[in-house]
């Protein structure tokens, strides 16, 4: 298990990293080449965050590419599920990033790479674990099907006063992203439907601005 201090102080730098971004778009790219001018067009929406996954062969490039970039954006790898999945996220230039779920070994090679990362949970206990491991945002996943809106205000409830926050992800998109973000424990929530794999295949930038500038304004209300 990680050291609790030493995981509390990376994931004390995830609020900094979001920015007051409340939509984090969960983007799988197959074109490095996608990269950049996918995270210019979600900033020209105002949004200044991008989770680009490891589900695709392309992810890693994606992230070196963005990343080194310097746009602007905060630049995060999703899908995180070993410790190589993490050294190729630091070695690419990820400021975070996101896991699924959680494993000891994985986390801990997060630690020792300086690795802020938010790991998924579903229920109290693993809730829980994470805070006493030092984690202080989590994600939960994938919501709609854990219960939705209303198990998760149920969840935070008992966890309060530890000042833990959520990023709620799966099943969130434009029709309940606002309901999530009423919550007064959820930071941000993350979807794949403001830059959807398609349009962003297609190069439809203009439309990807237009999806994060209606996203904008779903998180100013909640």
């Amino acid at each position: 298990m990680s050291h609790p201090s030493a995981q509390a102080e990376l994931s004390a730098r995830v609020p900094a990293l979001l920015g007051g971004n409340r939509i984090v778009p969960v983007i799988e790219i197959d074109d490095p080449d996608d990269a950049v001018p996918l995270t210019r067009a979600l900033a020209a929406g105002g949004i200044t965050i991008v989770e680009i996954t490891f589900r695709t062969p392309a992810g890693v490039a994606a992230v070196r590419a963005a990343a080194a970039a310097a746009t602007g954006s905060v630049v995060g790898a999703g899908t995180i599920l070993t410790p190589a999945d993490v050294d190729a996220a630091v070695e690419a230039g990820a400021a975070f990033g996101v896991s699924p779920g959680w494993d000891p070994l994985t986390a801990s090679r997060a630690v020792e790479r300086g690795l802020p990362l938010i790991p998924g949970v579903t229920g109290a206990s693993d809730i829980q674990q994470r805070l006493a491991e030092g984690h202080r945002t989590v994600k939960f996943f994938p919501a709609e099907a854990n219960g939705g809106v209303s198990a998760l205000a149920q969840l935070t409830a008992p966890f309060a006063h530890t000042g833990l926050v959520f990023m709620p992800t799966g099943g969130v998109g434009a029709g309940n992203a606002a309901d999530y973000l009423s919550l007064p424990a959820v930071a941000a929530v993350g979807g794949s439907w403001v830059a959807p794999r398609a349009l962003v295949r297609d190069g439809d930038f203009t439309t990807i601005t237009e999806l994060a500038r209606a996203a904008t304004a779903a998180g100013a209300q909640g």
